[in-house]
């Protein structure tokens, strides 16, 4: 183009967990206007991502709006209301000014409002009625545990999944979405999009893409893209399990110039697929109580401890108190874990290294949970929490760039379980949480981590292996047990998987 296009760009991401006590709102969001979204060009977030590619092709780009929050409990309506608000003001005044080219959205794909269960696509009906914004092309990136609806694929032209579980390619995957936006403005030619969903909801614990199913399904869509030069892009969305709307769970799109027919007869491939690995996906740990007398407590080397139920990645609040009881009951040996507990970190930052104390720990976020576990500890010291990312590839690096802060911290011992008290529920997928307040991971024997597969990149080369274990928690892989009222059925495993078939394929 001779002109550089007039690029539209936004972001809405967060992961709702609609089975979770409380309500999210407009203060548990960062939003960044204006120069602020700017400043992000180049770090290690999509959104970083995306915004080097504009500055390297020499596109126009408008800033409005970008909102994020960390997964946690269903979003208050009067938040999108309020986002809805500021980024229509800002698009409308742009479009006054000059024509836009297009839009590029930064999404999640799996939030949630009180009276609105998809929000994306809300927010691209919107979009598309203000003046200007109907026809031009809308492009993003999404995250790959997106329950995608069929609004969302009606309503956009592109938009890019993640490959990998743990997210180590949300940069990556702006960056192919934001040159996928350069091709159609060059030649033209704007695909479309269709969806298939196929009766599946998997827990998170069964979504890792270095293992199956995910691990099969992302490699036959990369085939089928290189087989079809018509494909711009084929999608594997794992889903978010603990959204209860109609649309949840795993689904496939394909972004396409081509005929209808054509993309319809690969997403049969992916849904009949997936289907064959149904049970695969159901990943469902053994309780604690089971699975920590079996091991080896002499054996070199570290073990992660995967405590699925309080993955704060899925929205859980980390301070559930199963695992850390159970391996104390089982006195583990040179272990380590980590919960986040504001109340007592204040406490504590009152007193002096060395000093004994005892306190209520955690359980209190949770329902589910057995509630605060009162514990005799020595502080070992107090810290900052805000530090910088070992791996800016890491999935927490998709979800906030290079820093994360977890707010004051305190380290305490318990006997031979040390703990990393945090004021801020922190996901366990960089290194540099321990590191930052002094301590190697890789020294302990035993480490409970809050996370289902997104740790794994970040632990896996330090330990020796993970074992995953069940404990009460409002991410328990056993799906069975939350009250559904709003998925589509028959889903499986809510329903036998013999009553089960993927429905119609849709296209925008």
């Amino acid at each position: 183009m001779s002109v550089a296009p007039r690029v539209l760009v936004a972001g809405l991401f967060h992961e709702t967990h609609t089975f979770l006590e409380g309500e999210t709102g407009w203060e548990d969001f960062e939003v960044l206007t204006a120069d602020a979204l700017l400043q992000l060009r180049g770090n290690s977030s999509p959104l970083g991502g995306a915004l080097e590619v504009a500055h390297t092709l020499g596109w126009d780009v408008v800033p409005t709006l970008m909102a994020l929050a960390a997964p946690s409990a269903i979003v208050g309506d009067a938040v999108f209301e309020q986002y809805w608000g500021q980024f229509a003001g800002l698009a409308s005044q742009a479009e006054r000014e000059a024509p836009l080219d297009a839009v590029f959205l930064v999404l999640h794909g799996a939030m949630v409002c009180q009276s609105i269960p998809d929000v994306e696509g809300e927010l691209l009906t919107r979009l598309r009625k203000l003046p200007g914004l109907s026809e031009i092309p809308v492009f993003g990136v999404y995250d790959l545990h997106a329950n995608f609806t069929q609004a969302m694929a009606r309503l956009s032209d592109c938009l890019v999944a993640y490959r990998c579980n743990p997210h180590t390619d949300g940069r990556a995957s702006a960056v192919r979405a934001a040159y996928l936006l350069q091709r159609a403005l060059e030649t033209g030619v704007v695909p479309r999009t269709l969806l298939a969903q196929p009766g599946l909801i998997w827990p998170p614990t069964g979504t890792g893409t270095d293992t199956d199913p995910m691990k099969s399904l992302v490699q036959l869509a990369r085939v089928l893209q290189e087989e079809t030069p018509e494909f711009w892009e084929v999608n594997v969305n794992a889903g978010f399990a603990y959204g209860d709307i109609h649309d949840a769970g795993v689904s496939f799109t394909i972004v396409t110039e081509g005929e209808p027919e054509q993309a319809r007869a690969s997403l049969d491939r992916l849904c009949q697929a997936a289907l064959a690995m149904a049970e695969v996906g159901n990943v469902v740990e053994r309780p604690a109580s089971e699975v920590l007398p079996l091991l080896d407590r002499h054996a070199p080397g570290l073990t992660v401890l995967v405590e699925p139920s309080d993955n704060i990645g899925g929205g859980a609040p980390g301070d559930c108190t199963g695992l850390v009881r159970a391996m104390l009951a089982e006195r583990l040996p040179n272990a380590a874990a980590c919960l986040c507990d504001p109340h007592a970190v204040a406490i504590l930052r009152q007193h002096s290294p060395g000093d004994v104390l005892t306190l209520p720990l955690g359980g209190r976020g949770s329902r589910l949970d057995p509630g605060p576990l009162l514990l005799e500890v020595e502080l070992q010291g107090c810290h900052a929490g805000r530090f910088e990312l070992r791996d800016k590839q890491s999935h927490l690096a998709t979800m906030v760039g290079d820093f994360f802060d977890m707010g004051p911290c305190a380290v305490v011992k318990h006997g031979e379980l040390t703990l990393l008290l945090t004021s801020i529920k922190t996901p366990p997928m960089d290194l540099g949480q321990w590191l930052h307040v002094g301590i190697d991971p890789a020294r302990f024997s035993f480490v409970a981590v809050k996370a289902a597969v997104s740790h794994r990149r970040a632990w896996d080369p330090i330990s020796k292996g993970n074992i995953w274990v069940g404990t009460p928690g409002p991410c328990s892989s056993d799906l069975r047990a939350f009250p559904f009222q709003h998925v589509r059925r028959p889903i499986f495993p809510l329903d036998p998987l013999s009553e089960v078939t993927h429905g119609p394929i849709s296209a925008s």
